[in-house]
């Protein structure tokens, strides 16, 4: 073969991906920003030399833990809005499953990330290898195969050839709005190692357009004919008004129009500056949100999914809501009967303000929504007040954080009570940024996002991690990662005793007072851990892995240490000790969780009825 190149396939890997390029709206950058990955002996020999040896520009970050690292690069690809991520590589067996939750993760949020697990020998001579899953009846079938349903591309490459087709199917897929999520190579070892004569272009630069998908005009004539009909609209806004950097056009439309605005988890701050900002919607969102909700006629949802949280379970609007929908996924834009409108977030926005023309709500109902977020917001400071003496409270913990971030910072935050406090209270109007992975509620996620999206922006701004000490102990190790990058990530533990998120779940659905969910010790008749609660050195291990700690125990030693951590070039940590249970006022909109629908104990049967209660205002919305 003329004009060919003798490489490995793992060569060829990182030859290839530090040739790829996005452009989206004419800014071009990198699409691979870098490596995460851990060494063993099924890429070490592999992956781990091709690095080595031809990895200049692509730069390599040691990861602590396999599922941390893709959540890293989730954190880096939204810092990047989707146009750009990382790669990981994992050894085979434990080191490659490790990354399967987040896989589901990057999936289910529809964020780019670039996995390369190891796999077994494809020339099979060894038989069967340490870590092999030996199936009985696929005798091709390995652990990497869990990979398939989590991934929106997977390929495992049997021959170094086959990189030609697979690596530009991968990046086709990782750069498109509506199919992106996790984008699987599987690479056995041997393989890794193998050459082939690859064409000489194979390796030249190419730029890989992220697409705006234009409307359709009939969808848009729909869409804007139901909307004319609408006395009482709302508009929910997702991650995908941020994606498709449609902010502006969405202001301007909810304030050109008089329609009232509530966000998602990922589409939190999208909305800053509409008129009629009602903030975080749905179950953990505001009341304002949720008494406005109940009434609309319309609801316009932009780049949503359209999950249970966002609706309340199909509970939170009446029979006669009518949807429209705005979605690169055309999956999504059919939801709940909607009038589909399959297109980018911004070029629709503009398209169907073109449409409704002279349509405007009534004064009557703008007063209205005015009055329900002027209320709303008076209620809830006044929950958060700090009374002197007392523990912390999570609202306080959260209004503390917000007022420390300025324009340019990041708030981060997945599973627990935070994303709900979040959502209601969050502030975005110094220009910070709310980054909140609810798509899996994934506890474990914080911490390596913070790290990513340090990496992302090269530390400009600061990054703000808020989780629970439950959160914590489950994957606090690339604080060690973030000490070797000299990552600026201020990460806000809220310690109050274990899982009390779940706790009050617990309580609400079952009646229990506390099964399982706090850290306390076992007494000597308990058949659960019952009784003191453990006192865990938080700032000791935080302190352990390289960072600087501090401990606050009311707001003002709280402000003082988030003012202190704001100045420092590394990583630091904040334990903020909370009361153990309590929570501020919220939407009181239903959620559904099975319940028993038997049981002897008097406090489950009646939180079933509680459930049939609110499964009675659950609607079949087509």
């Amino acid at each position: 073969m003329t004009n060919a190149r003798s490489l490995t396939a793992a060569q060829a890997v990182v030859l290839y991906l530090k040739s790829q390029f996005s452009v989206y709206d004419d800014v071009e950058e990198r699409l691979i920003g870098g490596m995460f990955g851990i060494f063993g002996h099924g890429n070490v020999a592999g992956m781990g030399e091709a690095l080595d040896e031809y990895g200049e520009g692509l730069p390599f970050y040691q990861a602590k833990n396999e599922q941390s690292m893709v959540h890293a690069a989730m954190g880096f690809a939204k810092a990047r809005n989707r146009r750009a991520t990382l790669a990981c590589t994992a050894s085979i067996g434990p080191g490659s499953t490790n990354m399967l939750t987040g896989a589901a993760t990057a999936t289910i949020n529809r964020v780019p990330v670039l996995l390369l697990p190891s796999d077994i020998f494809a020339h099979r001579r060894p038989g069967n290898v340490l870590q092999q899953l030996e199936h009985p009846i696929e005798a091709d079938l390995s652990v990497n195969d869990s990979f398939r349903p989590l991934s929106r591309f997977f390929d495992r490459i049997s021959r170094p050839e086959q990189l030609l087709t697979a690596l530009p199917e991968a990046m086709r897929v990782l750069v498109d709005p509506a199919e992106t999520g996790a984008v699987t190579i599987s690479l056995p070892q041997d393989v890794q190692g193998e050459a082939f004569p690859f064409p000489a272009r194979f390796f030249e630069k190419r730029c890989w357009q992220i697409r705006r998908t234009r409307p359709n005009d009939d969808e848009i004539a729909s869409a804007a004919a139901l909307i004319a009909t609408a006395k009482r609209p709302l508009i929910i806004a997702g991650g995908g008004v941020r994606y498709s950097a449609a902010q502006t056009e969405l202001v301007a439309f909810c304030n050109r129009f008089g329609i009232p605005v509530m966000e998602t988890f990922a589409g939190k701050g999208v909305s800053q500056n509409a008129s009629l900002l009602l903030g975080g919607g749905g179950t953990t969102g505001t009341a304002a949100a949720a008494r406005i909700g109940e009434k609309a006629d319309v609801v316009i949802a932009i780049g949503t999914r359209l999950t249970d949280f966002a609706t309340a379970s199909r509970s939170h609007f009446n029979d006669e809501t009518r949807f429209v929908a705005i979605n690169v996924n055309a999956q999504d834009a059919y939801k709940l009967g909607a009038a589909p409108v399959v297109a980018d977030a911004r070029l629709a926005l503009l398209a169907l303000g073109d449409a409704l023309g002279n349509y405007a709500t009534a004064d009557a109902y703008r007063a209205e929504v005015a009055d329900a977020i002027s209320g709303w917001w008076a209620t809830y400071h006044g929950s958060i007040t700090h009374e002197q003496g007392a523990p912390m409270k999570q609202g306080t913990i959260i209004a503390s954080v917000n007022a420390a971030a300025a324009k340019g910072d990041v708030v981060i935050a997945a599973a627990g009570t935070s994303p709900g406090e979040i959502m209601k209270a969050w502030d975005n109007s110094a220009g910070s940024e709310c980054f909140i992975e609810f798509g899996f509620s994934c506890m474990g996620h914080e911490i390596p996002a913070g790290l990513g999206v340090a990496l992302a922006r090269n530390n400009q701004g600061n990054v703000f991690v808020v989780i629970g000490d439950g959160t914590y102990l489950m994957a606090p190790t690339e604080l060690v990662t973030a000490a070797q990058e000299g990552a600026r990530m201020i990460t806000i533990v809220i310690e109050n005793g274990g899982f009390q998120c779940i706790r009050a779940l617990q309580e609400h659905s079952t009646g229990a007072d506390n099964f399982g969910n706090e850290f306390r010790r076992r007494t000597a008749a308990g058949r659960q851990p019952d009784g003191d609660y453990v006192d865990v050195d938080y700032e000791a291990n935080a302190r352990s892995m390289g960072c600087v700690t501090f401990v606050a125990s009311n707001p003002q030693e709280l402000a003082e240490a988030l003012d202190k951590a704001k100045k420092l070039d590394g990583p630091s940590v904040i334990i903020a000790q909370a009361e153990k249970r309590g929570g501020s006022p919220g939407a009181d909109l239903w959620w559904e969780v099975g319940v028993a629908e038997v049981s002897e104990l008097e406090r489950v049967r009646a939180a079933r009825q509680r459930y049939e209660t609110g499964r009675a205002r659950q609607k079949a919305l087509v």
